[in-house]
Parts: structure tokens; sequence; C-alpha cells
């Protein structure tokens, strides 16, 4: 397959091949499953599952832990959708999650169905991660320091730059490959808070202004919408279908030993690992409550340990939730110059996302309040788009088994996105957010 390229170069018809071997996502194609389970797991698990213990209050301890059992296992099944669709057609492979859509849905629709929520998923993902990850360090100096640096003569703003240069020094790496010893980093250091978190929180003495017990509430409606809005932020846990694609794309491949074989299997290693993180968490995972009601019980070296983890896995999942934004930077620069980028162009790209990423956080400080919202609008990508996408390649028998459950599956997970988006609206205005733009918490 060939492609014109435009620009200094025009007319020039370069194979995709060669412009792939150009791009981070597919320069090497080293991978193996070992790569496959770390990259899989530091897309899989992060500070979206300590929102975890939002969703339970509405939900209630029986229906919480049904509805992360359901959830947790229709996105597995979807994951191995992606999976299996990677080399869908022989001597082709679809290397990114627009490029499945656009052969399902057609080049437009495809497009304009996964875009948005692709793009979301990654450099919103990145200015999320700044957020938390300068609030983390901001609390972890708050804890090393201890009275002495009270106030904290650094500003929030001061603590978003610092995460951000060191987001960007690690940012340098050139391709997805090359990240594989941070991706191990950020799967051990998720793992390793997760449990911490939950941990010491259920082994200190319930506060008397906390309860455990099922919220209640005073109508049907706030009753419902609260629903919704909890159900948003178990679908807000589960992240990284929109690069299992872009991970399975850094492995060799061949008729005899094709990628989907190790893809799969460090896939369900890194899902096991994770299986086992989320479902505790919800007994008290929370950081800020952790701080908040616990900071003087435990010791504060232990809990300086649990934030700067937190800061190890937000860098991580930094890098590989922007893979997927320098790989559209440098593929529109290959396109127009018929060249790979440079080592300068390449590390140029890479500084102006992160300090974008930081303006981004500074002007919207609020992102981390909208989990039901956002979980809302991204659950396509996770639970309705794969299924829709395997009937219209694999075109199953009608009627048959496989051909009611993934029509049953999409359209349940479309109904449940726009349930779960006006959920979370109602959660915004019920609860009396202010968009405060440009103020971060001081």
């Amino acid at each position: 397959m060939a492609m014109a390229v435009e620009g200094a170069g025009a007319g020039v018809v370069v194979s995709e091949p060669e412009v792939d071997a150009w791009l981070p996502i597919t320069e090497s194609r080293s991978g193996n499953a070992r790569y496959a389970a770390f990259h899989t797991l530091n897309a899989g698990l992060g500070f979206q599952a300590l929102l975890l213990p939002l969703a339970f209050p509405a939900l209630g301890w029986s229906w919480g832990i049904i509805s992360l059992t359901v959830a947790y296992f229709w996105q597995l099944y979807t994951l191995w959708i992606l999976v299996k669709l990677h080399e869908a057609v022989p001597g082709r492979r679809y290397n990114r999650y627009v490029e499945l859509a656009q052969a399902a849905f057609g080049e437009k629709l495809g497009m304009w169905l996964s875009l948005f929520p692709t793009i979301y998923l990654s450099a919103g993902s990145a200015t999320a991660l700044i957020l938390v990850g300068g609030e983390t360090i901001k609390l972890f100096y708050q804890i090393v320091c201890g009275p002495i640096c009270s106030p904290s003569p650094i500003s929030t703003i001061e603590w978003y730059l610092v995460f951000t240069s060191l987001a960007i020094v690690l940012s340098q790496l050139p391709n997805l490959n090359s990240i594989a010893g941070v991706s191990l980093i950020g799967g051990t250091t998720a793992i390793t808070y997760c449990t911490m978190s939950w941990v010491l929180s259920v082994s200190q003495p319930r506060p008397p202004t906390v309860s455990y017990e099922p919220q209640a509430y005073t109508s049907l409606g706030s009753s419902l919408f609260s629903t919704l809005n909890a159900l948003g932020i178990i679908a807000f846990a589960f992240r990284g279908h929109n690069l299992a694609l872009e991970i399975q794309a850094t492995m060799p491949s061949t008729f005899k030993h094709p990628a989907h074989v190790p893809m799969w299997r460090g896939a369900k290693v890194a899902y096991a690992l994770i299986a086992m993180c989320l479902f505790p968490v919800p007994q008290g995972g929370m950081l800020t409550a952790l701080y908040a009601f616990h900071s003087h019980d435990i010791p504060r070296g232990l809990l300086a340990a649990t934030f700067l983890l937190v800061v190890f896995n937000c860098l991580s999942s930094f890098q590989i939730y922007s893979m997927p934004v320098f790989d559209s930077f440098e593929a529109a620069y290959t396109g127009r110059t018929n060249r790979p980028c440079s080592v300068w162009v390449r590390s140029g790209f890479r500084v102006f996302y992160g300090f974008l990423s930081l303006f981004i956080s500074v002007a919207l400080p609020f992102l981390s309040s909208l989990a039901g919202l956002l979980g809302g609008l991204t659950l396509p990508v996770t639970f309705a788009y794969p299924c829709f996408m395997w009937i219209c390649i694999k075109k199953p028998e009608r009627f048959s088994s496989g051909w009611y459950l993934n029509w049953g599956l999409g359209l349940l997970g479309t109904a449940f996105s726009l349930a779960l988006c006006v959920g979370g609206v109602w959660s915004i205005i019920s609860s009396g957010m202010k968009f405060k733009f440009f103020k971060p918490p001081s």
C-alpha cells in the first residue's frame, strides 16, 4: 500500500511501511508479551482507580461490587476484540484506534466517532495527570517538610510546573518500545500505592464523621442521577483501550507468529493484576481522604512513600498516554516534508505539548471533578465501539449468538454513555460546582 506525500516532496510516493518506520508508535517492532504486560498495566491502572470510593455511596456495597465486576469482564471482552481485530485483514495491520474505526465505520464516520474520545483519553489524561501529579508532589512536600514549611512557599501552579518539567524530560525517549521500562515502573508503583492506600485506610479506626452506609436521597430523580454518575465513575476507572492497538503495533507479526498471541498473553497478566488492585480500593483508597483523616495516625514516612509512588505513576502514565499525540504531530510533519523528524523537531514537539498541557491544567483546574461526565463521554471507546467494529469487520452470521452478543453490548454501551453523560451533568448542577478558570487550589 502506498501514499502520496504532500509538501516539499509533493508527488513522491512513500510506502506506508516506510512512513510507519518514522513514527514513534511503529518505529520499533521489537515488542513482546512482557512489554505488552508492562504497557497494558501502565495504561490500565492509574489515579482513576482511586476515585472508585466516590461511586459506592450512591450504589451501596452490593450493587457497587456487582457493577464493578460486570464492567471489568465487559471491558476485558472488548479488549479481546481489539486485539483480534488488529490483524483482521490479511497483510494489513490497524496500528491505531482511529484507523480501525475508519476501517469498520467508513473514513468520515469512523473519524467523527473516534477522534474526540481518543484525543481526550490521550491529551485529557495528560492534563489530568499534571493536576493530580502536581498536587500530590505538593502533599509529599508538606508531609516530608512538616510544620517547618507551613504554609508552603511554593504555589500549586509552581508544583504543576515541576511535574510538567519532569514529564517533558522523560518524554524525550524516542518511541513506544523505548518506554517499556517506564511502563514497568508505572505499573509497579500503581499496584503498590493502590494496595497501600486501602490497607493504610482500613487499618485505622473509622473516623466518627465517616459513614459506610449507602447515601439516602430525598427524591427518585436525585437517586437515579446519582446512580448514573456513580456508574460513570466506575466506567472511568477502566482505561487503556484507546492504546491497545498502539501497544500491539510495537510487536513483530507474521502469518505463522501473529502479534495477537503475545499481546493477549501480556494483557491477561496485566488485567489479572488490575483486578487485584481495583476491587479492594472502594474500601477506602482515596488519597485525599487518607491524608485528611489519617495523616496523624500513619507514620509520616509511610504516608510520604505512598504519595511519592503516585507521582512516579503519574509521570509514567503521562508518557504512554502522550505517545499517540506525539505520533500525530510527527505524522503531520512527515506528511508535509516527506522525511522523518529530526531529534530537535521531535524534542520540540514534546516540549510544546508538555507546556500546552500545563496551560490547560492551569486554565481548567476542575477537570478531575468531572469524572462521571468524562466517563460517560469516553465510555463508547471501551464498551461500545469494539462490539460494532467486530460486527462490521467480521460480519458474524445474523441472529447467531455472536451477532446478538455484540449488538446487545454495543447498544447497551451507547445507551449507558448517553445516560451517564446526563447523570454527570446533573451531578455538576446539583453539587453547585463552580468552574473557576485559571484558579487552581492554593
